[in-house]
């Protein structure tokens, strides 16, 4: 009998609801909100089942033959209450898979949570574990908003931000709302770059991945041989993407202005994201009952890797990319449909659609520019201004 992907997204609760994790809701930007997972055959196994590994990772996107290990680098995970097994989940995690153990800093710069909530301890350990795979002598600062809020995540962001972190990882973010404009400014630091999740409901828009100045990171269905090779990408029928109602088109999207029209478009780049073709997990705190090994997929896997991916460029680079030109390198590496440095940096991705639009040659609604290729992305992003 075929196994039947189950949705354990958790439906938002609150009238004034405004943030999901990598989803949207429907309201102001006010309230809570729980967050959306996305789990393959409904639950955990006490002992490693299924799910890519770190390792066919790393082959499929090109980063076993990339040397840059995030050294000198923080990245910032920004999730809503955290989980208290966080640092024994990893050491779990990284046993499992051969990696090197790491220490992950907590702040709380709202206080700590009154409550633990399964569904973002569970996004947690997706975050910090696999950011620390991609770039594992990167430091993990995980910041803890004391509630799903906008003011306690934006508190969280601007935590980051002021304590020393390179990139800053959301994955989480909410509908789009008429004020969203003067929220972008917590975005705009010299020398920081913001990642977030595009969302996983398809086609729409979520804030903050809508603002000019956040790397929005769409999902696919990566398929890979028996050795891990790549054999292909299409979009992910979850993957969030269309064009903002409130933001206009920056000028790095001028090239797809007839794609985009006069308006940002969403994503950016994209990452595996299918919980069909998701990724192992540990999480010893209880979610629905259940606890240890999942497989998770959904765009809030892609901004922690997208933002150890940034972490790497960095290492090399004798400044850090910042939240503008790290975006406008991207579309520039890409070029057009036609040039060389699209298909050379890029997996271009064709096959697909999330209900809204198709992914097509170039840029589209589903995937944006499309994966990395990177170990011949990130030397590019080294030597870009």
């Amino acid at each position: 009998m075929k196994k039947v992907v189950r949705n354990l997204s958790l439906m938002v609760t609150a009238s004034l609801s405004f943030l999901s994790l990598a989803g949207f809701s429907t309201q102001k930007p006010l309230g809570e909100a729980h967050p959306p997972i996305h789990i393959k055959n409904n639950g955990a196994t006490p002992t490693y089942q299924n799910g890519y590994t770190p390792s066919q990772i790393k082959k499929a996107y090109g980063l076993d033959k990339v040397t840059s290990t995030g050294a000198g680098q923080t990245i910032a995970i920004v999730d809503a209450y955290g989980s208290p097994t966080i640092q024994s989940d990893l050491q779990a995690f990284d046993k499992q898979f051969g990696l090197k153990d790491t220490t992950v800093s907590i702040a709380y710069p709202n206080g700590k949570p009154g409550r633990t909530d399964g569904g973002w301890a569970l996004e947690t350990s997706l975050d910090v574990e696999w950011a620390h795979a991609i770039a594992p002598d990167a430091k993990i600062l995980l910041v803890v908003a004391k509630s799903a809020s906008i003011s306690n995540l934006i508190s969280a962001v601007d935590y980051a931000t002021s304590h020393g972190a390179q990139v800053v990882s959301n994955s989480w973010g909410g509908s789009e709302f008429s004020s969203e404009a003067s929220y972008d400014t917590h975005f705009q630091h010299s020398g920081t770059v913001y990642v977030a999740s595009s969302g996983d409901n398809g086609s729409g828009v979520s804030w903050p991945a809508s603002s000019p100045y956040v790397l929005s990171v769409g999902g696919t269905h990566l398929q890979l041989d028996s050795s891990g090779s790549y054999l292909g990408e299409t979009g992910w029928s979850g993957s969030g993407g269309g064009m903002s109602t409130y933001e206009s088109r920056p000028s790095y999207e001028n090239l797809w202005q007839s794609v985009v029209g006069t308006h940002r478009g969403n994503p950016d780049v994209s990452w595996d994201a299918d919980p069909n073709t998701g990724v192992a997990v540990y999480d010893s705190t209880l979610y629905n009952g259940q606890k240890g090994w999942y497989q998770v997929g959904g765009t809030s896997f892609g901004a922690p890797c997208w933002a150890a991916l940034i972490a790497l460029a960095d290492q090399g680079r004798t400044s850090p990319l910042t939240s503008v030109n790290s975006i406008t390198n991207l579309y520039s590496i890409a070029g057009s449909t036609n040039s060389t440095g699209y298909t050379t940096n890029y997996h271009d991705i064709t096959g697909g659609n999330n209900g809204g639009y198709s992914s097509q040659a170039g840029y589209d609604l589903v995937t944006g520019i499309g994966s990395p290729k990177t170990d011949v992305l990130i030397p590019a992003l080294i030597q870009s201004n």
